[in-house]
């Protein structure tokens, strides 16, 4: 089966779609660090509706609310926007990279709960890969390694989130489309926000400058999502995959580029086998995957 588009452009996309999630946590950290979250994450989420509802409503109309398992759409996007709260959060108490590095623990807790709920198989490859990514996060987060506990905890916790948000986008593209996923993922998110930022108060509220960079925090976050997407029509997922885990890179990059932070040995090689586990499991499935397509290409010996 020949793949369909530019691989190449494909890797490109994602690239610069992680390179917009990189700059969004940037973000993100310098906001939660002067303002409350719920109130950042509020104005993120009503940027992300408005460019949704523009880009998608005057084309499907009012098949963007159509939905065949609302009670599960509306629990996905409440993990979404549970994630995005403790995400804000461990960034206020800790660097871009060590934080984005343990987020990255999701597509492991994906895999390990596909193998209780939707019954899919993991390789040997896949649990050596979690193992090591497990130790690579026991590495940086280990005692002496000046993370605040709290961040640590709430990072942890978005992982969960990540992996309960991702394994429910798995069992409901097989029933929803993608344009109503991104409605109700957006319009629950602002929902909850907004009603959170009524119980507890708005604080200090953002200067001008920080305004525009609210504003372009859902932008980011919208772009780069669209991006990903995009990414997916040039090549297979399992091929992109790896290119992933260049967030890790370019959120190293900006958080010292931007907070002059610069992670220690241990720290950088618990990344680095963060990363590793997480681009050689996602190598080791193309490359099955591939070898599948080949055989059923090849012609039985008469």
């Amino acid at each position: 089966m020949s793949e369909i588009g530019n691989p190449m452009k494909g890797v490109v996309l994602v690239l610069l779609a992680v390179m917009f999630f990189a700059l969004g946590d940037v973000v993100t950290k310098h906001l939660t660090m002067l303002y409350a979250v719920p109130l950042i994450m509020a104005l993120r989420y009503l940027v992300n509706l408005m460019l949704v509802l523009a880009t998608l409503a005057p084309r499907y109309g009012w098949a963007v609310l159509r939905t065949n398992r609302t009670g599960l759409v509306v629990v996905r996007a409440l993990c979404l926007a549970a994630g995005s709260l403790t995400g804000g959060l461990s960034l206020r108490y800790m660097p871009v990279a060590e934080t984005i590095a343990i987020f990255y623990l999701a597509p492991f807790l994906v895999m390990l709960l596909a193998v209780r709920f939707l019954g899919e198989k993991v390789t040997r490859a896949g649990w050596i890969g979690a193992a090591v990514a497990f130790a690579g996060v026991v590495l940086i987060v280990r005692p002496g390694a000046g993370l605040h506990p709290l961040g640590v905890s709430l990072a942890l916790i978005n992982a969960v989130f990540a992996a309960l948000y991702h394994l429910l986008s798995r069992v409901l593209a097989r029933t929803e489309s993608t344009v109503a996923l991104q409605i109700y993922t957006a319009t629950v998110g602002f929902l909850v926000f907004c009603v959170m930022v009524i119980i507890l108060g708005t604080g200090p509220l953002p200067s001008s400058g920080d305004l525009w960079l609210t504003l372009g925090l859902g932008v980011l976050s919208t772009l780069g999502h669209y991006l990903l997407t995009a990414s997916y029509r040039e090549a297979p997922a399992s091929l992109l995959a790896p290119v992933n885990y260049m967030h890790l890179v370019w959120a190293g990059l900006l958080g010292w580029l931007v907070f002059q932070h610069v992670s220690d040995v241990l720290s950088i090689l618990g990344m680095a086998m963060v990363a590793g586990a997480g681009v050689a499991v996602a190598l080791q499935a193309h490359l099955s995957r591939r070898a599948a397509n080949r055989s059923l290409l090849t012609p039985e010996p008469r």
